[in-house]
């Protein structure tokens, strides 16, 4: 025990590469020097019990990148078994019936059995099934099995690469975990192509095996007759024989090696032993065993047939499949324990006096429950999948798991959307028809029930699916339920994520770049708390600014918060920073803002009616005067939107968001921009100016 410990330990010392080095020269060598028949014996020992390792860790594996190295152990193993062949061979020429390896005289008499020439065909034609076995069905089966797995894992590796990179983009995964998973990907390519050319020396030592073994078998006769000087029924005997058991123990480790090469790389999408994978699948079903537990037991009273072992076999499978149709009514009733223990669960009062509300909720009334249902298809879920990806990349807000609960309170038809326990929009959804959405109001009606579009309140019609593709002709927007929840939710997170943004939001935003930029975490946390830093992010938010740019701001904080912690001013700085992001997001294709002025006299008005309302900046102009400005820019954004153009009005710093406070109420959606925004590749074309009596 001692000694094996001290191996073991030498091994572990990083001695390995030096035990495995002598040992490929000692394969070298052996095709060069005679080896004694114990040394013979000893190797042959060895090369049969490796392989057989080799295949226990193959059923034992559960990924085939757990094993990466058996391409390169398959290839060792080869030139060992050919090494042994070669020395073998030597040695049954050389000594002929003094030969004195107990491994192949034992198998050569061990398979042959029988004494005389019935022992040496049967032996014989065993030795060839065996061979015939190993080429024509497993290793070239294996073979084909490893091409097509290469070439697949190849052809696949693109569009996996793009599906991390997508993950990490929008921040559902660490940049960690994407250079893993690219790191596995790029390993199992190697993998499966190293497979594909290591199969091919399976396939060449069986052609070289059959190969040797007639060498072995003629020269044999010809130097047991010539130089020997033996007869021709002993040379015939001695050398066959010993041919029969050299070839069985050398192909008996290549038989279980090419068996493990089929078994590797046809379990490319288990993560579980071979095992467990049967036992898990055959136990699913109880039902094949009682079907074949009655097919054998009309077997047994067909004459000829052996009724014993039938029936034996019948009652065994009828009792394993009564066995398994227990199990699973047992695990069936565990599961069924489970979910009512967590519906009561869910029911109980809890012991916290203070229960934290879903950031972003939907409840659904029960008739729209096949929407999210698995069994139906569950589109839904799908697409809020997506918006939160979507979200990630436009705003570079990542949206929290969206809570979705079955509401007994609503109508079956009705769903709603809860930002923190408070309700930010609801809607009605007619299961089995579609929404026709008519913005213009000047196309021909199709027959369906009036209604609203629950997003922008448009008008539009129900309509069945019969008038689907007529609608679609006449130029409605034609879109079913689960897009018009999702369209919904889409538009729910723009105007509220400054809402869904919370101060562990930014913690973790800050923790996750102190990876990458450490110096503008600590710079920024110097000088500016996590609070401010949230009251930035969300005034930009508000105005539907992306903060995925964050580097970006915390570095324009880090600049200007040392000057004042005026959440107005650093918005403001903010924005300027981003100028170039925000313009594209209004210019057309040829980078040209079309704006709106406001007149300087009335401009002056606005910035002398700021007030500081604890929140920011604030305009309070007069009744009058702000009902006649309100009147003013909804008649020019008009103006503009019937010129097809995006309504956006242009000021001076001082008077941006002064402009954007007084205009949020009645008109929410306007684009405000200040003239330090405007980066200068951008051109600038004037639609107006707006005007009110001051």
């Amino acid at each position: 025990m001692a000694d094996v410990q001290r191996f073991f330990g030498f091994l572990s010392r990083g001695r390995s590469d030096i035990v495995i080095a002598v040992f490929v020269i000692v394969i070298v060598m052996m095709l060069l020097i005679p080896l004694p028949d114990f040394l013979l014996d000893f190797f042959l020992a060895i090369n049969l019990f490796v392989s057989l390792l080799v295949i226990l860790i193959v059923l034992f594996t559960r990924r085939a990148l757990d094993f990466s190295v058996f391409p390169t152990l398959l290839l060792i193993l080869t030139v060992f078994g050919l090494a042994l062949n070669v020395s073998s061979t030597r040695l049954i020429l050389s000594q002929g019936a003094k030969f004195n390896s107990l491994m192949i005289r034992g198998f050569g008499g061990f398979v042959t059995g029988a004494s005389g020439l019935e022992g040496l065909v049967i032996g014989l034609i065993i030795f060839i099934i065996i061979i015939a076995v190993q080429f024509v069905v497993i290793t070239k089966g294996a073979t084909r099995v490893a091409e097509v797995a290469a070439r697949f894992t190849l052809d696949a590796l693109p569009g996996k690469q793009m599906a991390i990179e997508a993950e990490y983009n929008s921040g559902l995964i660490t940049e960690e975990e994407a250079t893993r998973r690219k790191n596995d990907m790029q390993r199992e390519v190697d993998f499966y192509g190293a497979m594909d050319g290591a199969s091919k020396f399976i396939s060449g030592n069986v052609k070289i095996g059959i190969f040797i073994t007639l060498v072995n078998m003629i020269a044999g006769l010809i130097v047991g007759m010539t130089l020997h000087g033996e007869t021709w029924e002993t040379a015939f005997s001695t050398y066959i024989r010993l041919t029969i058991g050299d070839g069985l123990i050398t192909q008996l480790p290549a038989l279980l090696v090419s068996t493990a090469t089929g078994i590797i790389v046809t379990r490319a999408v288990s993560d579980a032993t071979f095992g467990k994978d049967v036992t898990k699948q055959f136990a699913r079903q109880a039902t094949p065993f009682f079907v074949g537990a009655a097919f054998l037991f009309i077997m047994g009273f067909l004459p000829g047939f052996p009724t014993v072992v039938l029936w034996i076999l019948a009652v065994g499978l009828f009792l394993l499949g009564l066995f398994l149709s227990r199990r699973i009514i047992s695990t069936e009733e565990k599961e069924k324990l489970k979910e009512v223990s967590a519906r009561e669960k869910e029911a109980a009062p809890e012991v916290s006096p203070v229960v934290p509300l879903d950031p972003i909720s939907l409840e659904l009334g029960y008739g729209l429950i096949p929407l999210v249902d698995k069994e139906h298809g569950a589109e839904l879920l799908d697409r809020i999948t997506r918006i939160r990806r979507e979200s990630a990349l436009d705003l570079g807000l990542v949206v929290p798991r969206i809570r979705i609960i079955d509401n007994m309170r609503l109508e079956p038809s009705e769903y709603c959307f809860k930002i923190k326990g408070v309700e930010v929009g609801r809607g009605t959804i007619r299961m089995g028809n579609y929404l026709a959405i008519n913005p213009a109001g000047e196309k021909e009606e199709i027959p369906g029930e009036d209604t609203r579009e629950p997003t922008f309140g448009l008008p539009a019609r129900w309509i069945s699916e019969e008038h689907r593709e007529r609608a679609e002709q006449l130029g409605y927007t034609v879109v079913d339920p689960p897009s018009i929840i999702a369209t919904h939710l889409t538009e729910i997170i723009k105007r509220n994520s400054s809402q869904i943004l919370g101060r562990q939001e930014i913690q973790s935003i800050l923790n996750a770049l102190k990876t990458d930029y450490p110096a503008v975490v600590e710079d920024v946390s110097k000088v500016i708390g996590t609070g401010e830093i949230l009251k930035v992010l969300q005034g930009l938010l508000e105005e539907r600014v992306s903060i995925r740019n964050i580097v970006v701001i915390l570095e324009t904080l880090a600049d200007f918060a040392p000057v004042t912690k005026d959440v107005t001013f650093l918005i403001e700085k903010c924005r300027q920073s981003l100028g170039r992001q925000i313009c594209l997001q209004y210019a057309d294709e040829s980078k040209t803002l079309r704006v709106l002025t406001v007149h300087p006299d009335l401009e002056k008005k606005i910035i002398g009616s700021s007030v500081d309302t604890g929140k920011g900046l604030s305009a309070a102009l007069e009744p009058v005067l702000q009902r006649n400005w309100i009147t003013a820019c909804a008649n020019a954004v008009r103006m503009a939107q019937n010129k097809g153009h995006v309504p956006v009005i242009l000021c001076s710093e001082a008077a941006r968001p002064l402009v954007k406070s007084s205009t949020r109420r009645d008109l929410p959606e306007l684009v405000v921009l200040s003239v330090p925004e405007i980066s200068q590749e951008m051109r600038i074309e004037s639609l107006g100016e707006i005007k009110v009596d001051v």
